[in-house]
């Protein structure tokens, strides 16, 4: 899990410099991640269904071989573009291909993880190995944009993060093949669908208690009990992606930076997002104990606030902080519109909800993302401008539709 979110997000951190290098529009970029996002939301459900029936082991080997070979496949294209042996908007075009492979087949390796890890623990300790598990996603976030300056090649320059990572998941891969048991199909455990791992997409908790919740059943989006819930979650989860995506473009053009050089200093800035986000969701929200209500205000303000500071940053310090303020606001909205909708429902119904929670998780990445840059080539503040005003716009519903 943690090799999986670590190599995506990696991925992420240099590629609006890889872009810029290239020369391709920057909507071409926010692209390859939107076109991968749209083909996990549609696979991950089919493949937490199909391991119940066909085997843990199997599913979590072919996740861990989609992830290889995509981003393996992703380096080499970006590598023939980079030399100079193909145009760089084919090459461009079949690492968009390359990447919608991991879409596909990635997908299958959380749900079926999950699973495992549920078939080998009690009733009582399995909501807390699988909040531990989905823990290597967030810690995956940290570790992806942190490492991906330090393989940055000779000859192939920054493509050389894919293939490190390709080479990690392939040890990762055979050590799986060797000491992972094979399993029974079906069983008391199962798995669940997980949001893409991305830029700012921290673990909410929605898919290990779907993956623990005894119920299946259908839930309408719109049904009254959740449906604030669910607008916060569309409102702030668009916000955080078109924040997350457009950070590299912006670091690039306000520090005056050549790709090289930007590839580091975006990684410092994510980095920071990610461990603010993480200080929230592991520290801070556990020992203050603060309700739904009260993290999607507090978390909206910060948000908002950090936001703002980001559009009209002009250092990198100021870059890291502002980007850490808007992460911390978004760490506390994510568990918030989780929690809140979970509580919104009764117990027979637990398992549809967090399958709606997921999704809108999982929504967001894909629009969200492409809007932002899209956004960012009008005026380079305009997605941040945007997203702080969404975010307040949100408030007075915050403080009136949500009930204490």
């Amino acid at each position: 899990m943690l090799t999986i979110a670590a190599g995506n997000t990696a991925l992420q951190s240099v590629l609006p410099a890889i872009g810029r290098s290239l020369g391709v529009p920057d909507a071409a970029v926010a692209a390859a991640f939107s076109v991968s996002a749209l083909v996990w939301v549609i696979a991950a459900p089919i493949w937490a269904r199909r391991s119940d029936r066909q085997g843990r082991r199997r599913m979590v080997l072919l996740g861990l071989f989609g992830f290889c070979s995509s981003v393996f496949l992703c380096g080499v294209f970006l590598a023939a573009g980079i030399v100079g042996w193909i145009a760089p908007l084919p090459a461009f075009l079949c690492f968009i291909v390359a990447r919608m492979l991991y879409g596909t087949f990635g997908a299958a390796a959380p749900p079926a993880s999950q699973a495992i890890v549920a078939m080998g623990t009690s009733r009582e300790d399995r909501t807390r190995a699988l909040s531990l598990l989905g823990s290597a996603f967030g810690l995956g976030t940290i570790l992806g944009p942190a490492l991906a300056p330090f393989f940055v090649l000779p000859v192939v320059g920054l493509a050389g993060p894919a293939f490190v990572f390709s080479i990690f998941g392939i040890g990762v891969l055979i050590v799986t093949a060797r000491l992972l048991p094979d399993d029974t199909p079906g069983g008391e455990g199962r798995g669940a669908a997980t949001s893409y791992p991305s830029i700012g997409g921290e673990p909410t908790g929605a898919s290990a208690r779907a993956a623990t919740a005894d119920d299946r059943g259908k839930l309408p989006l719109t049904d009254p009990r959740i449906w604030p819930w669910m607008l916060i979650g569309l409102v702030t989860g668009h916000a955080q992606a078109m924040a997350g995506q457009a950070i590299g473009f912006l670091i690039i053009d306000q520090l005056k930076l050549s790709a090289m050089q930007a590839a580091a200093e975006t990684g410092i800035v994510l980095m920071v997002g990610a461990g603010a986000a993480l200080l929230a969701q592991w520290g801070i929200i556990p020992n203050l104990r603060l309700t739904p209500r009260q993290l999607a205000i507090w978390g909206a303000v910060l948000a908002a606030a950090g936001c703002a500071a980001i559009g009209f940053s002009h250092s990198l310090h100021m870059l890291a902080v502002s980007y850490g303020l808007s992460s911390l606001g978004f760490g506390f909205l994510r568990p918030g519109f989780t929690a809140g909708a979970s509580l919104a429902v009764g117990m027979n119904e637990q398992g549809a909800v967090a399958g709606q929670t997921t999704s809108i998780n999982g929504a967001c990445f894909v629009l969200g993302p492409s809007i932002g840059v899209g956004l960012y080539q009008f005026w380079g503040p305009l997605p941040y401008v945007v997203s702080a005003a969404a975010l307040l716009l949100l408030l007075p519903y915050l403080l009136l539709r949500l009930k204490r």
